[in-house]
């Protein structure tokens, strides 16, 4: 293992032993935030994710929230989960030496070995507030959901490695203010470059589902805004959002 990354400067830290939902909690402590903040609860009990989906999240899972003020427009803002992702792959990668082991799936979860190891979720909670939540399965994971793309995994049950829930914290925080720094001063397209680096089924065929539609094609790269280009025989199209399934 190499040697922990130094906490960033200016961003706190919070642990709880138990909590229903960090989201939640972050909501909570809105009013006395100072500064970028992380939640991280040992034990989460009412955990949520896209859409209003249940989270599970048994004890020695991962349940964290970085919550911050921002200036920046809500387009822009969108663009965090592409930084979280990239700093979760990383963070991942550097504990368990296994980088081989992990891509990408648009827009925002990491897969490992194939498989789904985590959740991101965002959230602004009116002008200015970012909430990021962050879910993976570091010691189980939940039962197959038969309508789900990529069946369920977590890390010790794929590797046998053990982590705690802060020592993922302690990688992850570094390196999420490292992607986003660069977001912050060059833009969308060293996070496009580099998730693309590490995506799932790059070129390959897709269905895009969103709430009303359902879209066939090539997955064929995303955009300045990080939409997904799917490559259909009608032409390229552009999908900001949508959950992907794969033949």
């Amino acid at each position: 293992m190499s040697t922990d990354p130094v906490w960033p400067s200016g961003v706190a830290k919070v642990v709880l032993p138990e909590t229903d939902s960090t989201m939640a909690e972050a909501q909570r402590r809105l009013g006395d935030l100072a500064g970028p903040t992380w939640i991280l609860a040992l034990r989460q009990t009412a955990g949520r994710g896209r859409r209003g989906r249940a989270w599970q999240d048994p004890q020695g899972n991962f349940a964290a929230t970085l919550i911050r003020k921002t200036d920046e427009p809500p387009a822009r803002l969108a663009l965090r989960s592409f930084v979280a992702a990239l700093a979760l792959h990383d963070a991942l990668a550097d504990l368990t030496r296994l980088p081989e082991a992990f891509a990408l799936k648009w827009p925002n979860d990491v897969l490992l070995n194939g498989g789904k190891l985590s959740g991101i979720l965002l959230e602004s909670h009116g002008p200015g507030i970012l909430s990021l939540g962050i879910g993976v399965n570091l010691h189980s994971a939940p039962e197959r959901d038969p309508e789900a793309a990529f069946p369920p995994v977590s890390l010790r049950q794929e590797t046998g490695l053990v982590i705690r829930p802060e020592q993922l914290l302690d990688r992850l925080a570094p390196a999420y203010e490292t992607w986003d720094e660069r977001l912050r001063t060059y833009g969308f397209d060293p996070i496009r470059t580099g998730f693309l680096r590490h995506v799932a089924r790059l070129g390959e065929p897709l269905v895009a589902r969103t709430l009303k539609d359902e879209f066939h094609g090539t997955f064929d790269g995303i955009d300045d805004n990080g939409a997904l280009i799917l490559a259909t025989a009608e032409g390229r199209r552009a999908i900001p959002a949508a959950d992907i399934f794969f033949p």
